[in-house]
């Protein structure tokens, strides 16, 4: 009753907006009431299941992956059904059915014909199934195969081979693992805008490739247009094109805007603008529309270090697999906001995310909160045999292409990383770097070209030459653990600074693996202390930029797991699956703040007063150090009996310099108690720092929260 119910109101919904809008793109949303059953003897399609739904599925709801519950460990063919209706207006439209991302290998049939199909399991993709409708009912079919292989992309980590183990360091969720959705579009459509900027002086100028794409009958004039807005909603700019297009042709056009006094996008504080793109038909009806954020902002590696609008920066932040017991890879919007709220929380400002492409709401968060980003594609653990393989290659080459495609407008990303952990020292392994090099320059030459290597910080320590084609280095370093001991890290981080003299290096994985330990208790423990010693040990280098902690949560995987374990969750995490705080967090929290607050109280003979703090940016020596500007200090200072004295907030302009704020309130009386709380905000309002004091005339100036305080009564 309920499926029949929802495809009732389908079709009304659609009628309707067919009616209100014959011409503007219209998305409608597909991710409910689909059916789902796997296929391990891979007969489905002789069955005949691509035109048909076979018996015995189930009901699920999109983004959904299989590998929860009894399917868990599943590998191999399976199908997902949908049956939905379709007005037979909408069959003189051009209809594409769009999916977020499928794990891994898909073939699609609408009505029982083969529409297209997809290999990778993190980027979009949109397939034309206009001429497959039919007025009523339809059915798309979805086959998916996740099994791995040598040239897939996750696939067999060939370098592990003498481990007796390919599988690769996380779960091999299989599904449709994104969302779903059509549009509907008449004459013309834009295919994907591109924006750049370019900073200088007191302005900024800003461009939009924009690609159209007519799919009429007949060749077709069109008017472009943009409007730019900026970070307060006002309207600063816009820009208009005229553009001709084939029949069944795409055509690309440029819009230009010069912005003058840009609010900059920076980290921690990040001011986006909006760029709207409208396509126009002769008569002036808009025919669609396209609407992204992008942030203005200069970013430079220059004599070993990073530079953000011209100042110099040194950054933190813990990676984060898309994996919880709950969804697998197949995450809600909820899910991946609650988490990275969390890594904002530990002062997150940098970050290799993970190693795959990332959802949407990731790419956002990290905008909207002026985190930097090195995405990546799946590369990992690969052989110089698989890096060799000229069908692996282009797979690699087409996945970062889509990637970069589709997420290249964000302003959290600088740089893309194009493996981790793989063969790239050896020669085969170094021409795929630089092929994976020159394809990114030639595509997205704004941004930087990294990977991610562990060989840099095993023993014997040598060159390797391929880190010179790379515009900064990115280390996997694991002293503590898999790298050696806890103090070799000192003389590796020399070692690295004689080699590559004019190289920046961010440590791209750093942390401690609990199977160095006996249980999970013992390991946060040691775990806690290695974070302490290897960050003090890459503060002292200034060539170091930033140091990205593995990881936030644990995840699951095949390896790297207790005793006895053929399957679990890796302890490494900060938190644990469930998003359990270890002590581990609360130390790295405090390790990371950006900033310190030292409280003096102010006593007379009446009692106690009041208080004097000091609100401190570190120097750019220290790690994380960035520029502060327009942060609150927000206190509050509470009597014993749990009754507010007073209150209050002050905007720090400038944290460059200390800054000195004070509170005062009517005495409290000699022999009251008064807890002061005290919290620095940043301007998207997550906590950057703070101190929590009490005060007690029998024991004065106690304090507790942050190690950074200088408390006198």
């Amino acid at each position: 009753m309920r499926s029949k119910l929802h495809r009732v109101r389908m079709v009304l919904w659609s009628m309707l907006l067919w009616s209100v809008a014959s011409y503007a793109q219209v998305r409608i949303d597909m991710d409910h009431d689909w059916r789902f059953r796997t296929d391990a003897a891979d007969a489905g399609l002789a069955a005949g299941w691509s035109a048909a739904t076979p018996a015995e599925t189930r009901l699920v709801d999109v983004p959904h992956t299989w590998n929860i519950g009894e399917d868990d460990d599943y590998e191999g063919v399976a199908w997902y059904f949908k049956s939905f209706t379709a007005p037979a207006s909408m069959l003189a439209s051009h209809v594409e059915l769009h999916f977020g991302a499928t794990f891994y290998r898909s073939r699609v049939w609408v009505n029982g014909v083969e529409v297209g199909g997809h290999e990778g399991g993190h980027t979009a993709y949109a397939l034309d199934i206009g001429k497959q409708l039919r007025a009523g009912e339809n059915l798309i079919a979805v086959r998916l195969d996740n099994l791995p292989g040598e040239a897939t992309i996750p696939g067999y980590a060939m370098r592990q081979a003498g481990s007796g183990s390919v599988w690769y360091d996380w779960w091999h969720y299989g599904g449709i693992v994104r969302d779903v959705w059509l549009t509907v579009s008449d004459h013309a459509l834009i295919r994907r805008q591109r924006i750049t900027s370019k900073l200088g002086g007191d302005a900024a100028s800003v461009s939009s490739d924009v690609f159209v794409e007519n799919v009429d009958g007949g060749d077709s004039r069109y008017s472009v247009t943009a409007s730019i807005v900026d970070p307060d909603g006002k309207a600063v700019a816009q820009a208009q094109r005229d553009v001709t297009a084939s029949a069944g042709q795409p055509v690309a056009v440029t819009l230009a805007v010069n912005l003058p006094h840009p609010q900059l996008w920076n980290v921690g504080d990040a001011r986006l603008y909006q760029w709207v793109t409208q396509l126009h038909a002769a008569d002036g009806t808009v025919l669609d529309s396209r609407s992204e954020s992008f942030g203005l902002r200069d970013i430079v590696i220059r004599d070993r270090r990073l530079y953000v609008n011209g100042k110099p920066v040194r950054l933190s932040g813990v990676s984060r697999h898309e994996d919880s017991p709950w969804e697998g890879l197949a995450e809600s919007t909820g899910t991946i906001r609650r988490d990275w709220s969390d890594m904002a929380a530990l002062h997150t400002t940098l970050t290799r995310p993970v190693h795959y492409p990332q959802n949407d709401a990731v790419l956002d968060f990290a905008d909207r909160h002026g985190i930097l980003l090195i995405p990546e594609i799946p590369v990992w653990q690969f052989s110089e045999a698989q890096l060799k393989n000229p069908k692996l290659l282009a797979l690699a080459k087409a996945m970062m292409r889509e990637m970069i495609e589709q997420d290249g407008n964000h302003a959290s990303i600088f740089a893309w990383s194009v493996c981790n952990e793989s063969d790239a020292s050896m020669p085969g392994g170094r021409a795929y770097v630089d092929a994976m090099a020159s394809l990114i320059r030639e595509i997205d030459p704004g941004r930087y070209v990294t990977f991610a290597d562990a060989d840099i910080s095993i023993k014997p320590w040598k060159e390797a030459p391929v880190m010179h084609d790379v515009d900064f280095i990115m280390a996997n370093a694991y002293f503590g653990s898999w790298s050696g001991s806890g103090s070799d890290v000192e003389p590796w981080l020399d070692f690295v600074d004689r080699t590559y003299p004019d190289k920046m290096v961010i440590i791209s994985e750093f942390g401690y693996p609990g199977v160095f330990s006996h249980d999970s208790a013992s390991a946060d423990k040691a775990r806690s202390e290695n974070l302490l010693q290897q960050m003090d040990a890459i503060q002292r280098r200034s060539f170091i930029a930033g140091a990205i902690f593995w990881t936030y949560q644990d995840y699951k995987s095949h390896r790297n797991l207790w005793a006895g374990q053929t399957e679990g969750y890796v302890d490494h995490g900060l938190v644990d699956e469930n998003r359990q705080r270890r002590p581990s967090y609360a130390i790295y929290e405090a390790r990371n703040e950006p900033l310190s607050v030292a409280t003096q109280w102010e006593v007379d003979a009446g009692g106690l007063r009041g208080f004097k703090a000091t609100v401190s940016g570190y120097p750019a020596t220290h790690l994380p150090s960035y520029s502060m500007q327009n942060y609150v200090a927000h206190w509050r200072a509470i009597d014993d009996r749990g009754h507010e004295l007073a209150h209050g907030d002050e905007v720090l302009r400038d944290l460059a310099q200390p800054v000195h704020i004070e509170g005062a309130w009517p005495a409290a009386g000699k022999g009251a108690a008064v807890h002061l709380l005290v919290d620095i905000i940043r301007p998207d309002g997550v906590r950057a720092g703070g101190v929590a004091s009490d005060y007690h005339p029998l024991n004065i100036g106690s304090a507790h929260f942050l190690p950074n305080k200088d408390e006198q009564p």
